[in-house]
């Protein structure tokens, strides 16, 4: 169209004449030939694509841990659905594995092999991913977190999850068992039986019982550098490489006990809730969660009046506390 109308228009200055003299005509000529350019240029396959390609801008790929007694389905249909209206074109993967029954294993068992998973998807992933992990898995996320050299998770979201432990049997389970079998569970619990086979002793934590939880538990007092071993520097690098650390909890959730403890807060020996920042392992910033914070990389959201199993499927905590963080 640019050039039918150039040619037109020289056509009619050439039978005319009038004021037209050959150093215009080669001006205009030029012009023309300059438009006919940037009009193929404009009108490119090529340029399209990558115009539309700009357009929709290319958010990070979204990795989602599911919880305890869980798998993906559930979350395929809530939190997934929720990422791809949110931001459209957005890769989702709720990783298939560890799933219900299987969600009971060890956790360094469960480490490796989410591990081995994130791992193989982030290498895929040069521009980074992000890690959105729930209930059990956000303490799983953290393990694979620091185990994991040269990862490039930008933001983790810990979507209620028992960070700084476990201590209490949520009412759901009062038939099977009583409110006051927490004060026994350490028995079990802190056996080199129950370590090896089942996930929740592997980050419960009782306050009654600090001295066995330090000397017992095989993965939480490791994780938090409470328990010194020949990889915690390393750890700590590894952890400190994301970007941002969203913790999502709330008081009425009813399965994490205490809530806070999805904010890095726990109970003391006399049952009071000590904050995160007055945590030993923050003060001495064990594994950075100190340095962390002093980047301004850690966001808190709490919502009240969510339960537990409705955390992943009510849209005001994803719009409140999620969807920002997943650019």
């Amino acid at each position: 169209m640019v050039l039918w109308f150039c040619r037109l228009s020289i056509s009619a200055h050439l039978r005319s004449r009038r004021g037209f003299t050959d150093g215009k005509l080669r001006l205009f000529s030029s012009l023309c030939m300059s438009m006919k350019t940037l009009s193929s240029i404009l009108t490119s396959p090529a340029l399209v694509l990558l115009l539309a390609g700009g357009c929709t801008s290319a958010y990070k790929h979204v990795l989602i841990v599911h919880g305890i007694l869980s798998g993906p389905e559930t979350l395929q249909r809530t939190l997934s659905g929720f990422i791809k209206r949110a931001h459209p074109g957005t890769k989702v993967t709720v990783i298939d594995l560890f799933n219900h029954r299987d969600s009971t294993k060890p956790l360094w068992k469960q480490v490796h092999g989410f591990g081995r998973v994130i791992q193989r998807i982030a290498r895929r992933s040069p521009e980074g991913v992000h890690l959105l992990c729930f209930s059990q898995g956000g303490p799983i996320c953290r393990g694979v977190l620091s185990v994991l050299p040269n990862h490039n998770v930008h933001t983790f979201i810990a979507l209620s999850s028992p960070l700084a432990g476990q201590y209490g049997v949520p009412e759901s389970l009062y038939k099977y068992l009583p409110s006051s079998s927490r004060h026994s569970i350490h028995f079990f619990c802190y056996s080199k039986i129950a370590q090896n086979l089942m996930s929740v002793c592997n980050y419960w934590n009782d306050p009654h019982h600090h001295y066995k939880y330090l000397k017992h538990n095989n993965y939480l007092p490791l994780l938090n550098g409470e328990k010194l071993n020949s990889q915690t520097a390393e750890w700590r690098n590894n952890f400190l490489r994301i970007r941002k650390l969203v913790l999502i909890g709330g008081p009425d959730d009813e399965v994490i006990i205490p809530w806070q403890s999805s904010q890095f807060g726990f109970y003391n020996s006399q049952g009071a809730i000590i904050d995160m920042r007055s945590q030993r392992f923050y003060r001495e910033d064990t594994f950075g969660l100190r340095t962390l914070d002093a980047r301004g990389d850690i966001i808190m959201c709490s919502q009240s009046g969510v339960k537990h199993t409705e955390w992943q499927s009510n849209p005001r905590v994803f719009n409140r506390c999620i969807r920002e963080w997943l650019d």
